[in-house]
């Protein structure tokens, strides 16, 4: 693997994931939900990149073509300056073994008939990781390591609280070494005390170890904590991206200002200090001409409703996607 700091680990290029509707007898498409519609950007070594939106963006869909999980329709994705799935770029075994994920929830992400000890050994047998004999003594080196007792191995996941159950699906991620984990909603079934837990588990362990993390969540202030760099996404498409402190003190994009004025807030001169969106989002099977936002957007003009806007980068690392911004 080079270590190359000018070469992004991961490195996407206009994404997109389709999803036919088919109806009638005769199964004819009728539409297409365009979950992901042209997704781009660079995760570095190391690093954490946030990923944000209201629900049904598109953002777990990013992460789960990102792994393989949902084939994308379009566009290339690049780990460690190689294309993937390329004949001279990184096979997909490789890839996969190098790309995991944490699933949103805990409980129907593990196998309920398996003992944790399988859970965890399963992927050290799929890629022929360590002998026979040395696997158990990995496994329970890793249970130690996301802060499990090894006596626990022989347990069920119905016999663990919801977060001792996350921290087996981030043991389980861990079992292949990777570069890169996709963290989907990872706290968001958790009690908010849990959630500190594993938001620090995972701080932890990406010091420790070195792994880049695409943290995808709806909760600006998880996103606020562990994240180094934030990608807002609406509707299919990245509206603005930039590093944590310059996204949540000056952010560009209406939807993003707005997105963050419906975080809540102790303080009360913070208390709606922008004005929140039109719930009336539209439907990712008939999205607006033009710019996605303009139905909800106080600054919408004539030129919003037939041109895409061009994400541009408006200072060193900060990206928007805006006409009148």
């Amino acid at each position: 693997m080079t270590a190359d700091p000018q070469i992004p680990l991961l490195s996407v290029r206009d994404l997109k994931v389709h999803f036919p509707i088919h109806r009638g007898v005769l199964q004819r498409q009728v539409g297409t939900v365009r979950a992901v519609d042209g997704v781009s950007f660079d995760l570095g070594r190391n690093e954490t990149l946030g990923l944000v939106g209201e629900s049904g963006c598109g953002k777990s869909t990013t992460g789960l073509a990102l792994t393989g999980l949902v084939p994308p329709t379009e566009g290339t994705v690049m780990f460690d300056g190689k294309r993937v799935g390329s004949e001279s770029g990184v096979d997909l075994q490789t890839y996969r073994r190098r790309m995991q994920i944490v699933f949103q929830d805990p409980y129907s992400s593990l196998n309920p008939r398996q003992r944790v000890s399988d859970i965890l050994r399963v992927p050290l047998d799929i890629h022929g990781i360590g002998t026979r004999a040395e696997r158990p003594q990995m496994v329970l080196d890793m249970m130690e390591r996301v802060g499990l007792r090894p006596d626990q191995a022989r347990n069920y996941p119905h016999q663990f609280s919801g977060g001792q159950r996350q921290r087996i699906g981030i043991a389980r991620a861990l079992m292949l070494n990777p570069d890169v984990i996709v963290c989907d909603e990872p706290v968001s079934a958790l009690d908010v005390s849990v959630q500190a837990q594993i938001l620090n588990l995972l701080r932890d362990l990406q010091a420790e170890l070195g792994v880049a993390f695409l943290f995808i969540s709806h909760d600006l202030g998880v996103v606020e904590h562990i994240a180094r760099k934030v990608a807002v996404m609406y509707l299919g498409k990245i509206v603005e991206m930039a590093d944590r402190r310059t996204l949540f003190a000056n952010p560009v994009h209406p939807y993003t200002e707005r997105l963050l004025g419906s975080m809540p807030s102790l303080d009360p001169r913070k208390r709606h200090s922008f004005e929140v969106a039109s719930d009336d989002i539209p439907s990712a099977t008939s999205i607006p001409s033009g710019c996605a936002f303009r139905t909800r957007c106080p600054l919408a003009t004539a030129v919003c409703a037939k041109e895409v806007p061009p994400a541009t980068e408006r200072a060193p690392g900060h990206v928007v996607a805006c006409h009148n911004r």
